[in-house]
């Protein structure tokens, strides 16, 4: 099983890859042009990069389909959503995810803002992140049938069980009445001669025809039952919006990859020289080690790691890993809380004046900073981050309308400038989103609701 992509620390560098490249367990959102198809536009199941906040509402009249720009929830959250706290203007919507959870019959979208100002930057509040969530009646009916009959096969299939370990009949003891005398001579009769019986039928559960359990981004999914969508429309409508009035950039598609890490060239060693590396690394733990010795260098290996990643698809502006790891940015405040050092501890090997000291290891511990939802209590977990590609894209459509694109050689030197804090408006390194792990919705009929998450930035310095 390859390694996890947060199996590994600043000391190894990805160096341990297997000679093949390993494809690891995040995804990748890339821009995939401007978005000019009107039905994708108001579509919430389209996850894009800037335009205004979206969700498909459709309402079948005849032959003719009414669509509308609306949020996800039916009822249009406050506008203050989008307000940065620190200087209280209208935000511009950085991205609109598409992720529902799996196996869940809920529709969910993603939503990121931030303040551009200069004044704001590096201060808690200008970028916020909520979700949005709406019950699916349609899709909530193919999990509750895929449910039955998983349960139903797992009936079925328990007592197929218990019939094959049922106790065998003795096929050499007489039978016998309690109204009659046993014959001995009808012995054999009973061993040759009898039919025996025929072994119960195992209980067989009806093949239903297999509901397309797609994901509910499809067309079907996508859309609430009739009624509820009557009522959207009668509460949402263009021209009296707020949200349709506040600063925008051009809308983009966002598409996702998969993230592969190519293999690493082994340097060649000669023939008479061995190498020994006294500390294996345990590859199912998402550490840092060799802490105190990296502490002794002036390089931030942590961002030399950040920037390596990177570089294998500069394209990318959003890494994608449900309950995963963060790519921390650099080593700062955020860094120190998300991975603690461990306290100290020494060993004594003799009983003279020096001790040994072991590598200490950082482990990931979100709990630590990450606090808990209010509304449910349960944990939080990492959800995404966003990358400094994205301030690069939006960028260059603010600069260019979004009619030019730039050469692979001019994105690599965009990123280093915004790595290295050379550009003006947004200068974060990397903003990380933490949501609820239960996903809650316990409004008064937990059909649809509207949350702030937590939101985590290690500032470019």
């Amino acid at each position: 099983m390859p390694p996890r992509a947060d199996d590994w620390s600043d000391s190894d560098d990805d160096d341990d890859l297997p000679g093949g490249g390993v494809e690891t367990s995040v995804l990748l959102g890339v821009p995939d042009g401007p978005i000019d198809d009107v039905s994708d536009i108001s579509d919430a199941a389209v996850s894009r990069i800037g335009g205004h906040p979206v969700r498909r509402l459709l309402l079948y009249l005849s032959i003719i389909i009414i669509s509308t720009k609306a949020f996800l929830p039916s009822r249009e959250p406050s506008f203050d959503s989008s307000q940065c706290k620190v200087c209280s203007s209208p935000m511009q919507l950085l991205l609109q995810i598409w992720c529902p959870f799996e196996d869940s019959p809920m529709d969910r979208a993603l939503y990121v803002w931030a303040c551009s100002r200069a004044a704001c930057q590096k201060k808690d509040g200008s970028i916020r992140a909520w979700r949005g969530l709406r019950f699916n009646e349609k899709y909530a009916a193919k999990l509750e049938k895929k449910r039955e009959r998983e349960k139903a096969k797992a009936a079925a299939a328990a007592a197929q069980q218990a019939q094959k370990s049922a106790p065998k009949s003795n096929p050499f003891s007489i039978s016998s009445s309690s109204s009659t005398t046993p014959n001995p001579f009808a012995l054999g009769n009973q061993i040759f001669g009898t039919t025996p019986a025929a072994p119960a039928p195992n209980p067989e559960i009806p093949e239903e025809p297999e509901d397309d359990d797609g994901d509910s981004s499809g067309d079907e999914s996508g859309s609430s039952s009739e009624k509820s969508l009557t009522v959207a429309l009668a509460s949402t409508t263009l021209e009296d919006s707020a949200w349709l009035a506040a600063p925008s950039y051009a809308p983009l598609y966002l598409s996702t990859t998969s993230e592969y890490l190519p293999p690493q060239p082994k340097p060649k060693i000669p023939a008479n020289v061995q190498v020994v590396n006294p500390d294996e690394q345990d590859k199912n733990d998402p550490v840092w080690n060799n802490e105190a010795y990296e502490n002794s260098l002036d390089v931030d290996n942590v961002f030399e790691r950040f920037v390596k990643r990177v570089g294998y698809e500069s394209e990318q502006c959003l890494r994608y890993e449900l309950k995963g790891t963060p790519l921390p940015f650099a080593k700062d405040a955020i860094f120190d809380q998300l991975f603690p050092l461990p306290p100290p501890n020494s060993t004594t090997i003799s009983k003279s004046a020096f001790t040994v000291t072991p590598p200490t290891k950082r482990t990931y511990t979100p709990s630590d900073v990450v606090p808990a939802c209010q509304i449910c209590k349960s944990p939080r977990t990492f959800e995404c981050q966003l990358m400094p590609n994205l301030i690069n894209i939006l960028k260059q459509d603010k600069n260019s309308n979004g009619n030019s694109k730039m050469t692979d050689e001019e994105r690599k030197k965009a990123v280093e400038r915004e790595l290295k804090g050379g550009a003006d408006g947004m200068s974060w390194g990397t903003v990380m989103i933490f949501s609820c792990e239960k996903d809650c919705c316990l409004d008064e009929n937990g059909k649809e609701c509207w949350r702030e998450e937590v939101v985590l930035v290690q500032w470019d310095t």
